[in-house]
């Protein structure tokens, strides 16, 4: 098979680079709102969208205008390319994949990518890349870089400066080891396993929470936009950074270990952002317990979930395993041993005690046999037919497992 990787690694430029690609970072959100500007125009004047070929016309017209000359000063490629993300935008957003497009603000994911791989010049040896208009870049090297190079995107994060190489590589599937497991995300544990181990919760933002607030706090003294106010700014970013570095370590290392002994991993379908959602309500309904769920949200998003669920999604498919996902639905009050729903087979957080069997056990652990067991009936209608299974990829609860009672 064909593996598309990245490999990102912290640049160590000097002070003109740096501040070539802060302008390059800028003039690709220039380019990508000026578009989007352009659209909305015309979309509003019942005109019909340009493509891609018509939005590389309009930016060449732009370069050579009078109003913004300095476009010549960076490399074309990225320009294009930033385009070429808001064409592949509206394409999603028509295809109802994404909402509409929105304007990039300054010093929100600032990024550039390099396209076209015959600019790129990659010297492992000497830990340095040539990048157009910007030279030999010298970068911290932490592993080899494996297969062709066929982008580079230069992004800025926490007052550093990374690079992201995307390469490409033939690979042979090895076959997949281990067996079949449920897992069951949560707070107090981050993931319980069908076979009865649990993963503890790293909590980074939590560790965090003292430093972080201390400097907010620092930062909403400052005058807005004083160079006071940026340096205060600046540290803010910089311990945000090193709680989503923890964060992401934690999630690669727990992802890795699952899919090197699984072949077959299940997971709930959960919607975050459902989860997450804010309790205060509105003037005519206002919420209740809003402290107490603020802090529930905070500690749903430091875990992470969906980007647990993302490396799985890769990681198993490198190993030529799979990852499904089934509905949450009752997956913690249902019994593994007679199958009786009920909410009051959970009578606490932690503790799982059936009133009809008398069946009792951990609430997470039961939930995790649960979700296997819906995995195993959603792989057996597929089997069967009664569910159409997905051309590739993650066999997802949204393509009619729902309905399958197997």
């Amino acid at each position: 098979m064909q593996r598309l990787q990245a490999f990102k690694f912290e640049l160590m430029p000097n002070g003109e680079q740096v501040r070539k690609m802060r302008q390059f970072a800028g003039m690709a959100r220039f380019v990508f709102n000026r578009g989007l500007a352009l659209q909305k125009e015309r979309y509003e004047a019942g005109e019909k969208k340009l493509g891609y070929a018509a939005l590389c016309k309009a930016l060449t017209g732009w370069r050579n205008s009078d109003d913004t000359p300095w476009l010549k000063d960076g490399p074309i490629h990225p320009l294009q390319q930033s385009l070429k993300d808001l064409d592949r935008a509206y394409a999603n957003f028509f295809a109802k994949r994404a909402d509409f497009p929105r304007f990039k603000k300054k010093g929100l994911r600032d990024s550039f990518r390099y396209p076209d791989p015959k600019q790129i010049k990659l010297d492992q040896g000497n830990r340095r890349l040539y990048l157009p208009k910007l030279g030999w870049l010298r970068f911290r090297k932490s592993r080899e870089v494996l297969g062709a190079v066929k982008n580079v995107t230069v992004s800025p994060s926490g007052g550093r400066w990374f690079v992201s190489i995307q390469t490409e590589r033939e690979v042979t599937v090895p076959a997949p080891t281990g067996g079949a497991v449920g897992i069951d995300m949560g707070v107090a544990r981050f993931a319980t396993l069908s076979d009865g181990s649990h993963l503890a919760p790293l909590n980074s933002a939590k560790k965090h929470q003292v430093a972080l607030r201390k400097a907010q706090q620092a930062m909403s003294r400052r005058t807005k936009f004083s160079s006071n106010w940026k340096k205060a700014k600046a540290r803010v970013q910089k311990i945000q950074a090193r709680i989503a570095n923890a964060r992401r370590d934690y999630l690669h290392k727990v992802s890795a270990m699952i899919s090197q002994n699984h072949a077959l991993v299940v997971l709930e379908d959960l919607q975050v952002g459902n989860m997450s959602r804010s309790a205060r309500g509105s003037v005519e309904q206002p919420g209740r317990h809003i402290r107490r769920k603020s802090g529930l949200n905070r500690s749903i998003l430091d875990q992470g979930w969906y980007e647990f669920r993302r490396q799985l999604d890769y990681k198993l498919a490198w190993r030529g395993a799979h990852l499904v996902v089934v509905p949450p639905h009752n997956t913690s009050r249902t019994c593994p041993e007679c199958g009786h729903v009920a909410v009051e087979n959970r009578p606490s957080q932690a503790r799982f005690v059936c009133v009809e069997c008398g069946f009792a056990g951990n609430a997470d652990h039961v939930g995790a046999m649960n979700v296997l067991r819906a995995g195993h009936a959603r792989l057996a209608c597929e089997v069967s037919g009664a569910v159409r299974p997905p051309a590739a990829g993650t066999h997802r609860s949204d393509s009619g497992a729902a309905s399958c009672r197997a």
